[in-house]
């Protein structure tokens, strides 16, 4: 199974990779440099990768899961209420594929800020 390490300025978060076009097409891109956005308890930036929706992709995604946002060519990972979650869920802006998952400790990415640097690399 692949892996990718996702580095922000003073943390950091694995992330095993599906087998998935949109996965790959992360990896294959690696190592990807970019600015962080925040968006309520969802971190996401731009990775200028261009992909469609596949069947994985949905809006409403579980703790650890970690997403493609088509629309914004970004990866998303949402570790809490977004403003357009209803109570605890966690809601992405639209319908984004499911790329991986994580079994990091995501309360770290609360101390993430907008505009810092994030740099995605592979695991080997």
């Amino acid at each position: 199974m692949k892996k990718i390490k996702i580095e922000f300025l003073q943390q950091s978060i694995e992330v095993e990779l599906d087998d998935t076009d949109t996965s790959r097409k992360i990896w294959d891109a690696c190592p990807i440099k970019s600015n962080v956005n925040i968006w309520g308890n969802e971190i996401y930036f731009d990775t200028y990768i261009n992909v469609t929706k596949d069947e994985t992709a949905k809006d409403i995604v579980n703790l650890g899961e970690v997403a493609f946002w088509v629309e914004g060519s970004s990866i998303a990972i949402g570790f809490g209420p977004t403003p357009i979650s209803k109570a605890d869920e966690i809601r992405l802006i639209t319908k984004a594929n499911i790329i991986g998952k994580t079994s990091s400790d995501l309360s770290i990415l609360s101390m993430v800020n907008s505009g810092e640097i994030v740099i995605v690399n592979r695991i080997y």
